[in-house]
């Protein structure tokens, strides 16, 4: 996943010599190298670099191990003149991420590679065992109940996960009122920002409880899903999607119905993601439309190919030349076809890698069309200026979905295309 980048607590400084000498025409370049020094927490283990660069993965949370003992750590990597990189420190995993002051995880260090460089950083923390979150759960702030079911197994999917079920205000009094159900993906960046990856989570229970109060959606309840290493995979509807839904609907869905007073039927159950997650409710809608009757999907992974698969997934594509065209054009062109009674929502940014996603979702629309959707009714394509691939624009934009998702009318008036 992209992350915001935000540059805390650093200093750089040009490395002595960083200035080379002219290259003769058409020499290799030998630029650059990027040391980082490190002041960490004390007692702090091994702390290692993540970031965009292929060395690191790109994005391993143990991509690079820092050395040295104590409170001062270092690590180098290379990288082209011209390169952005983006980067964080973590103790092996996700969950246990660099903080700030207030507890919550650090948007990435960004930084533009002009030459040999030295940066200095300093670490105030890590997050703690994601398990003291999940019992103080209130410490969140959330508004409304929070249920976590932890290390939830299924036959289908290879590593249990973590589930959350939130509750709307007015639940535990309202005993005899049943609610609709959006599934969600990526859970753990919906409610609680200690937990979220970029230290920005959805803010769910805060939109949804201002639309409620608003009128314009009923009260429902959210069930996020947390993903796992696997996620390219397990949200790919091309690679292992097929498994994901057998888990929600035969395993999950079962459970949340029986324990909680929902309202069942595609009519009253919705699902929601971004990017990946995204594509993953898109093929829920179009491959289980007896079960999901809408989705929202926000930055949209629509540009997934094979090759792109090939590049940044690993072992997706046996060719030696791998297809660059978006599986979901290949898709289109083979004849695929929308279920009846359905509704969908996409949108996209203008930033970042949202900025690309123009082209596959104007094929996507061109498509809902010639299967005879009704654009605002059926279907919603949407471009957010100003907007790009992270957990605060699809924060700042997550009213609009709820209402089309939730509202039973039109397409919200309050977000023309922008």
């Amino acid at each position: 996943m992209m992350r915001a980048a935000l540059a805390f607590a650093s200093i750089v400084v040009p490395a002595l010599g960083a200035t080379a000498p002219a290259r003769a025409q058409n020499a290799p370049a030998a630029c650059c190298t990027i040391t980082l020094r490190v002041r960490v927490p004390e007692g702090a283990g091994t702390v290692y670099l993540a970031g965009s660069l292929p060395e690191l993965g790109p994005w391993r949370p143990d991509g690079r191990a820092l050395t040295g003992e104590g409170r001062e750590r270092t690590v180098q990597v290379t990288a082209p003149a011209g390169t952005s990189f983006e980067y964080k420190f973590t103790l092996g995993s996700w969950d246990r991420e660099a903080v700030g002051f207030a507890g919550a995880a650090l948007a990435n260090y960004r930084l533009a590679v002009t030459g040999d460089t030295v940066v200095a950083h300093e670490i105030t923390g890590f997050k703690k065992d994601v398990r003291t979150y999940i019992a103080d759960w209130r410490g969140s702030g959330v508004l409304g109940r929070l249920v976590y079911w932890t290390d939830v197994a299924s036959a289908f999917l290879a590593a249990p996960r973590n589930v959350e079920i939130w509750l709307p205000p007015g639940y535990d009094t309202a005993t005899a009122t049943r609610y609709p159900v959006l599934y969600m993906s990526d859970g753990q960046n919906l409610f609680d920002p200690r937990i979220g990856n970029t230290g920005v989570d959805w803010g769910v229970d805060e939109t949804v409880v201002r639309l409620v109060r608003q009128g314009a959606i009923p009260p429902i309840i959210v069930v996020g899903v947390w993903n796992t290493a696997a996620r390219g995979a397990e949200y790919s509807p091309w690679h292992r999607a097929g498994s994901y839904a057998r888990f929600l609907v035969e395993e999950l869905m079962p459970r949340v119905n029986r324990e909680f007073r929902t309202l069942t039927g595609p009519r009253n159950t919705a699902v929601m993601g971004s990017s990946m997650g995204g594509l993953l409710s898109f093929y829920l809608v179009t491959h289980r439309p007896d079960v999901f009757g809408a989705c929202g999907c926000m930055s949209t992974h629509f540009p997934l190919s094979e090759a792109m698969v090939a590049q940044y997934f690993g072992g997706g594509a046996a060719s030696a030349t791998p297809d660059t065209t978006p599986y979901v054009v290949r898709d289109i062109a083979a004849g695929a076809t929308v279920p009846r009674g359905v509704r969908y929502w996409f949108d996209y940014g203008s930033l970042g890698l949202d900025s690309s996603y123009g082209p596959t979702h104007a094929a996507v629309r061109a498509w809902l069309l010639r299967q005879g959707l009704v654009e605002g009714r059926d279907f919603v394509v949407r471009r957010y200026e100003g907007a790009t691939h992270n957990e605060a624009s699809w924060r700042a934009r997550l009213a609009d979905p709820l209402a089309f998702l939730f509202g039973r009318g039109q397409a919200p008036a309050s977000s023309a295309p922008r």
